[in-house]
């Protein structure tokens, strides 16, 4: 059997991986992940990274080149965002067992038993229903000093909640001083080219890079859309204008660095997937770029209706009107205000006025409140659009970032899936604060009335599909890129939801059951005793 041979080295120690030639894509897939992780001794959720011998980072890929002994890739094991998993690591310390490892075990096991079996076994549901009410109690205790946690409710409503993780709103001095270090390290290697192809592509998986490896990625969009050289930017200063980007995005379960990325990585593909080069100019397209970097600037997780019903600092700075945006937008210009960190310092003035305006536009246009606003004034201009238009270009600038900004479920499931579960807890933890403060509940993010399916089904039917489709009549090539995977997500999500109405219905009749058996007027041995006089028999009482 024809076969190629990997050599590789993890910390300096040679290994090597022998792979049949002829062997299905998806099972040398598999075996590709499995052997290197097993030959870097890598926990299921490490991160694990390739080098090539010039240094260059490389995909994980069946299209791996073999090679020589004597050019050998490096193997390097990074742990899945460390810093962000404490709370794990001081239970597993604590308790004897990995926290978050055994949660994801039982997700997916959960999972499995509703796709193939159809229902959740009686005995699963109590469990869950015990989980949930010893949940309950945890989460309504101030100190919780058996587990060495605490839960300040004092330090107003920006504070994460300490089971989503341990670490502080803002990002500490040791924390973005790490990050930063490694990134100015990591700024000058070159990134492959099929890194940067798969760059290009909605498929890319965000949870295999750290925020120094995203910081370098970030670099390598400005670089390849040609804005280094169009716009004189000195890479010392995109380099510091990424970093403090990175250091105002705040330590959140999803409005993050890393929901920083993935909008602006969405945003690069479908400027490569459209060929919106050809078709606008390059202010136009540094602008759609960096209004996706800088969009949810220090967001603290709590939305626009959290901030007005709190009447927060925001709100009342900004009358009601998008604090959240109006916000994120203003801290960009904080930053493009230091010397050091102004991308846009040799522009012309009339070019940095025109950046400034199509920034703060497309900023604004992420509230979902403009949503039906936007995308009914795009859906009016499409049978006429003109590229040439200056009005139809700031439309569709703003349809661009809206759709990059809510685009999780254009991507595979496995990246898509873990991006709902942070939204959620973002969601609970705003509703809880709500409760705690006496403040109108936000429906869809209420712990006892959202499910997963229940919370996306609407989202992808009535906001996702016709926001993406629109998009799609004027550029027909989206539909297998964006459309299609939304489509099934759809789909996955209305399965998910059929599962769990026939596990509620199974649930309901089980609990009947038991009633039933546990009811005085149950079955009974012997002849039935007769009813005293004026008094009905027992089998008449029992509904």
């Amino acid at each position: 059997m024809a076969t190629k041979i990997i050599y590789f080295t993890v910390n300096g120690r040679p290994e090597q991986a022998e792979f049949p030639l002829d062997c299905p894509a998806q099972d040398v897939k598999g075996k590709f992940k499995y052997v290197f992780r097993s030959a870097a001794e890598a926990g299921p959720h490490d991160i694990l990274k390739l080098y090539n011998p010039k240094g260059n980072i490389i995909n994980i890929s069946p299209r791996l080149e073999p090679n020589a002994p004597g050019s050998c890739y490096k193997l390097e094991v990074v742990a899945a965002d460390c810093n962000s998993e404490l709370l794990g690591v001081e239970l597993a310390v604590a308790l004897g067992f990995d926290l978050s490892t055994m949660e994801k075990r039982l997700q997916g096991l959960e999972k499995k038993i509703l796709t193939e079996v159809g229902e959740t076994p009686a005995v699963v549901y109590e469990m869950k229903k015990q989980v949930d009410s010893f949940r309950e109690k945890l989460e309504s205790v101030e100190h919780l000093s058996w587990l060495g946690l605490f839960k300040e409710l004092s330090e107003g409503p920006h504070k994460p909640s300490p089971f989503y993780h341990k670490r502080t709103l803002r990002k500490t001095r040791e924390e973005v001083e790490h990050v930063r270090e490694k990134f100015l390290q990591m700024s000058s290697l070159e990134v492959s080219e099929e890194v940067r192809q798969y760059l290009k592509t909605p498929t890319f998986d965000n949870w295999q890079w750290e925020d120094a490896e995203i910081m370098v990625l970030l670099q390598v969009m400005y670089t390849d859309l040609d804005f280094i050289a169009t716009f004189n930017i000195e890479p010392e200063v995109l380099q510091n204008f990424l970093f403090e980007v990175y250091r105002r995005y705040n330590n959140i379960p999803f409005h993050n660095f890393k929901h920083c990325f993935c909008v602006t990585q969405m945003m690069y593909g479908l400027i490569w997937m459209t060929d919106l080069r050809s078709k606008i100019d390059s202010i136009e397209l540094l602008t759609m770029l960096t209004s996706a970097v800088c969009h949810d600037l220090d967001h603290t997780g709590y939305n626009n209706a959290y901030q007005i019903n709190a009447r927060t600092e925001l709100a009342l700075r900004y009358n009601d009107i998008s604090p959240l945006e109006n916000h994120h937008s203003a801290v960009a210009f904080e930053i493009l205000e230091k010397t050091e960190s102004n991308i846009f310092r040799n522009l012309a003035m009339e070019q940095y006025k025109r950046i400034r305006e199509g920034i703060i536009k497309c900023i604004l246009a992420t509230d979902m409140t403009r949503h039906n606003e936007i995308l009914n004034k795009f859906k009016s201009i499409l049978p006429v659009f003109d590229f040439n238009n200056k009005d139809h270009k700031n439309v569709l600038m703003m349809i661009l970032i809206k759709v990059s900004d809510i685009s999780n479920e254009a991507r595979p499931m496995e990246v898509a899936e873990p991006w709902l579960d942070c939204l959620l807890q973002e969601f609970y933890n705003q509703s809880d604060m709500e409760k705690l403060e006496g403040l109108p509940v936000t429906p869809f993010m209420d712990r006892d009335k959202v499910t997963k399916p229940s919370s996306q089904t609407g989202f992808i039917r009535f906001v996702l599909l016709p926001l993406f489709i629109e998009l799609a009549n004027l550029f027909p090539c989206l539909e297998q890129h964006i459309v299609d995977p939304v489509r099934k997500a759809l789909d996955y999500y209305m399965e998910m939801e059929k599962a769990l109405e026939r596990e509620k219905l199974n649930r309901t009749q089980n609990e009947k059951a038991t009633k039933s058996k546990e009811s005085p007027a149950g079955p009974q041995t012997g002849p039935d005793p007769q009813p005293a006089s004026g008094q009905a028999s027992s089998k008449t009482v029992t509904k």
